[in-house]
């Protein structure tokens, strides 16, 4: 992408001068010979290192009655393990990671094992759940994404493992490791706050990673399943939850700024699904007061675990019902 600074260098033999080759070795193959040995003096080096930092090299000396030239000298750290063991020395909460899903499967592979790490690292017990929508053709017609409805199946789904939720985008991946995942007991906390999410600063934004104890979430009676492509159901959310006389928490004492998530999502090649159809454009401001948690219908065509680079998550096929006469803008005709 940027231009280098830095000049090829340009070898000896490219240029056809053979004065530059030292005429104490043989011509023909002289190149190829410095070449092997510097291969093999770097084997060697490299086996020296191995030896020496195990301790092998200070074993072998005093099996042979030699002085040992000093301390072994400690062998570099090997990386983490992929797959990290729960601990009930975590804690007595579990975690369910809530990821409304559709055909991102780039950003997925990223995001599981990224997801698992940062949270067993935190000593956070966890399970990913991918809520991935899956749509059959209905007379042309195919169903929107919707992410609330997805959410509201996934709480139902995620069962009495877990006691609090994470209501997480695929896209957005915390890289500050000060940043909580703990338990919300208070009420709920909003990770990606708009000091920090790196593309939505408006006060009353609640998108991106909120977390939420799954009482204060059936307090709220879950979000909306009216909003039927991209945008809008965190506004809404954000009332429910003034409605519902919850107290809304934010991270503290965080000084990475927006540069604290990574974000995944490219816009110039993955479009966005903001089309207003019908009443779509007058509804999206209003606040559901009838549907949520307790409406939404929905089918799970298939339940399925998976190892994503060494990071388990459960993947949903989710079916959502679309009620055209409640919600007519839910298809693409």
């Amino acid at each position: 992408m940027f231009p280098s600074r830095r000049k090829t260098a340009q070898l000896p033999w490219e240029d056809g001068r053979s004065r530059l080759i030292p005429s104490s070795l043989p011509r023909k193959c002289s190149v190829f010979h410095l070449f092997v040995a510097c291969l093999l003096l770097g084997f060697l080096s490299l086996l020296w290192l191995q030896l020496s930092c195990s301790g092998d090299v200070a074993r072998a000396a005093r099996g042979q009655g030699q002085e040992s030239p000093g301390p072994s000298r400690a062998c570099p750290p090997e990386p983490p393990p992929e797959h990290w063991e729960e601990d009930e020395s975590w804690g007595p909460h579990r975690l369910a990671v809530l990821v409304p899903f559709r055909e991102r499967f780039e950003e997925l592979l990223v995001f599981v094992p990224h997801m698992h790490r940062f949270l067993s690292r935190k000593k956070i017990q966890h399970h990913i759940y991918v809520l991935n929508q899956v749509d059959h053709f209905s007379l042309g017609a195919l169903r929107r994404f919707n992410r609330a409805a997805l959410i509201n199946a996934g709480f139902l789904e995620s069962g009495n493992s877990t006691d609090y939720i994470a209501m997480h985008d695929v896209d957005l991946l915390p890289l500050n490791e000060e940043l909580d995942y703990g338990f919300p007991e208070a009420g709920p906390f909003h990770v990606a706050s708009p000091e920090l999410h790196p593309l939505y600063h408006y006060k009353t934004y609640v998108g991106g990673i909120l977390l939420l104890s799954k009482q204060h979430y059936q307090l709220c009676n879950g979000m909306s399943n009216r909003f039927w492509g991209w945008g809008r159901e965190d506004d809404e959310f954000y009332r429910r939850i003034k409605g519902a006389g919850l107290q809304l928490f934010r991270p503290s004492g965080i000084t990475t700024g927006y540069k604290t998530f990574r974000h995944l999502h490219d816009p110039a090649w993955r479009k966005r699904d903001q089309k207003r159809i019908a009443a779509q454009k007058q509804e999206q401001f209003k606040v559901d007061r009838e549907g949520g948690l307790s409406t939404v219908k929905y089918h799970v065509d298939s339940r399925t675990a998976l190892s994503v680079g060494g990071a388990p998550c459960t993947v949903l096929n989710i079916m959502l019902d679309c009620d055209k006469a409640a919600t007519p803008w839910c298809t693409f005709g």
